[in-house]
């Protein structure tokens, strides 16, 4: 399974000249509602401050050499890169005080993607919050969310896996989010598909299933995608090709 969900065999998506290139040439720069980001052009958050969130191609070759294509939505513009300035579900784990130790990388080049000897998939659709066995992991509002959270999931994803489901108010009316908590030494006592989980609540502790000996939560971020109806999904699988992997950083809340 691939980090950014339906996944399929395709050519690689046209390549947009940069914003550089396309001053220097005289020739038109990004579209309205885009500026220029490092080479590329981003959606900008509409004028009563949120972000559309748009869905945006990327590629990459998987390990038997074939050319991958999926969906994946790019941290917005006006959200902040670095990600100590989020709040996540657990306590910084790392003596300097970061949370985070590996990042979202599904928009970055093919070549820049994670990869690594033990890793199955190629890229990573969330990001890694290094903390002790056992430790808390507390279910905490999204930006903009309204109302509390819903368990979508509690089984194997990434290990043992709870999934949450979440309403989040941007400029086209309300989304659906979903949040996954990967790698959990158990999920709460009691935790079951239908749950409502409020700020602060109990989701599981952090465990290594499904990575073993390297303790830490991945969490991931999705938005639902328009139609589906992930509280009548009967499978991880299910609630995957319903949703778009997105960078966590468009959807959790700042410190």
């Amino acid at each position: 399974m691939l980090a950014g969900g339906r996944a399929t065999r395709a050519a690689a998506p046209e390549l947009r000249e940069s914003p550089q290139a396309a001053a220097s040439n005289n020739i038109g720069l990004c579209s309205a509602g885009e500026l220029p980001d490092e080479g590329s052009c981003v959606h900008v958050a509409d004028d009563d401050g949120f972000s559309t969130g748009e869905v945006r191609p990327n590629v990459h070759r998987d390990r038997s050499g074939r050319t991958v294509t999926y969906d994946q939505i790019p941290r917005s513009p006006d959200r902040p890169v670095n990600y100590d300035a989020y709040r996540y579900p657990t306590a910084p784990g790392l003596a300097a005080g970061h949370s985070v130790v590996s990042g979202y990388d599904l928009d970055a080049p093919d070549d820049r993607q994670r990869r690594g000897a033990t890793l199955r998939a190629v890229g990573h659709g969330g990001v890694d919050l290094p903390q002790s066995r056992n430790a808390p992991v507390r279910m905490l509002a999204l930006d903009h969310q309204e109302g509390d959270a819903t368990v979508a999931y509690v089984g194997a994803l990434f290990g043992n896996s709870v999934v949450t489901l979440h309403a989040v108010r941007e400029a086209s009316g309300l989304r659906e989010y979903l949040l996954i908590f990967g790698h959990l030494q158990a999920p709460a006592a009691g935790l079951e598909k239908g749950s409502v989980l409020r700020e602060g609540d109990l989701v599981g502790g952090v465990g290594d299933s499904g990575s073993p000996e390297l303790v830490h939560l991945h969490l991931e971020a999705r938005r639902v995608r328009e139609g589906e109806a992930p509280m009548k999904a009967t499978s991880a699988d299910a609630l995957l090709n319903q949703s778009i992997v997105t960078d966590p950083r468009n959807v959790l809340p700042l410190r």
